[in-house]
């Protein structure tokens, strides 16, 4: 793809690096375009993050997007396809796509199979990127506040967890009665400052399995359609999301290690009572589960564990206690592919870079 060569007036350019994240709150079920069957709760993480750059020119012709999509510096025409899929799926919240032609390219700076989810800072770059060149291209002056909702709006239609990356801390996404402004089309973050026990938790993320899961969570949210639990798991996450905001005001880590882990098993029962049921977690997630249980009980540390759909597990503990659980990590390694274990923080969100 060549753009033109008429300089600055008719290139333009946006960078974005924004982070994954975990989920404490699960959202399993959706319906219509990304709409989730009830509210959820995330930790956007620090280390973990994807850097997207676009160099977009314009065309007279109408018929954009045109996209040239690499992936850590080469072609890749499988996320190209789902790109572009993406981008023709947005154009009629960004109509500037019509008359534009992109070269996207992005990278995470961690392993694609890592047992992180890359969909959600990947979307939520890119979504950034995009309001980043509506900006520009168009000269629509918005406040951050409002360019921040529109990114997670526009991540959302991508892959919906994405649209908590967008906020750092502890955002929510979903209609839920007792968080403020929230919405089922984008994540806003929480109204009210954490206590301090909770302002800097650590991630060790324990590789169980790096592979592809056998059951995509597309299928997997499809498979919640006629559930014979599905009700009661959407009151479920609603109950337990109020409750984690009043142990997130009060400093109460008991009560958020105990929700956490409720969701986290309430999401893997889920899968395992669906028509057909299906497993995700392997025997090695279950024996890190069991020790991490025994350690808490034996060392009184505040430690906890959680998963999303799939295999590998996230231990979530305050990072005034990360030697305390040091030797149990190192205990861990053993249980996880290549005794592979990544070290990450809870963060502040994505962040603008100068790419030009």
């Amino acid at each position: 793809m060549t753009f033109s060569q008429n300089a600055d007036a008719n290139v333009f350019f946006s960078c974005w690096k924004s982070p994954s994240n975990i989920a404490l709150i699960k959202y399993w079920g959706k319906s219509g375009n990304q709409i989730p069957a009830n509210a959820s709760m995330s930790i956007t993480l620090k280390e973990a993050y994807t850097l997207t750059r676009i160099k977009a020119g314009l065309i007279r012709n109408g018929g954009g997007p045109e996209v040239e999509f690499r992936f850590e510096g080469e072609i890749n025409e499988a996320f190209g396809g789902r790109i572009e899929s993406f981008l023709k799926s947005v154009v009629s919240y960004l109509p500037f796509l019509k008359e534009a032609r992109l070269e996207i390219e992005s990278g995470n700076n961690f392993p694609h199979s890592a047992g992180i989810a890359s969909s959600a800072s990947a979307m939520s770059a890119l979504a950034l990127c995009l309001c980043s060149l509506e900006k520009e291209i168009t000269g629509l002056e918005t406040g951050m506040e409002a360019f921040l909702r529109k990114a997670s709006f526009i991540a959302r239609i991508g892959s919906g967890s994405a649209c908590r990356s967008v906020y750092g801390g502890i955002p929510v996404w979903g209609s839920h009665k007792a968080v403020e402004g929230s919405d089922n089309e984008y994540a806003v973050p929480l109204s009210f400052d954490l206590h301090p026990v909770f302002s800097e938790i650590r991630d060790t993320i324990l590789i169980v399995d790096p592979g592809q899961k056998k059951v995509s969570s597309s299928v997997g949210h499809n498979l919640m359609k006629g559930h014979a639990y599905a009700d009661a798991r959407y009151k479920q996450a609603e109950s337990n999301l109020t409750a984690m905001l009043v142990a997130l005001k009060q400093g109460d880590w008991d009560t958020f290690s105990l929700i956490t882990e409720n969701e986290a098993l309430s999401l893997h029962a889920m899968m395992m009572t669906s028509r057909p049921g299906y497993l995700l977690m392997h025997p090695n997630s279950l024996i890190i589960i069991e020790k991490v249980i025994e350690f808490r009980k034996q060392s009184g540390s505040a430690i906890c564990f959680t998963l999303d759909a799939g295999p590998n597990v996230h231990l979530l503990y305050p990072t005034g206690e990360t030697e305390k659980v040091r030797p149990l990590i190192d205990e861990l390694k053993v249980f996880c592919h290549k005794g592979t274990a990544i070290d990450d923080t809870m963060g502040s969100g994505p962040e603008k870079l100068n790419c030009r």
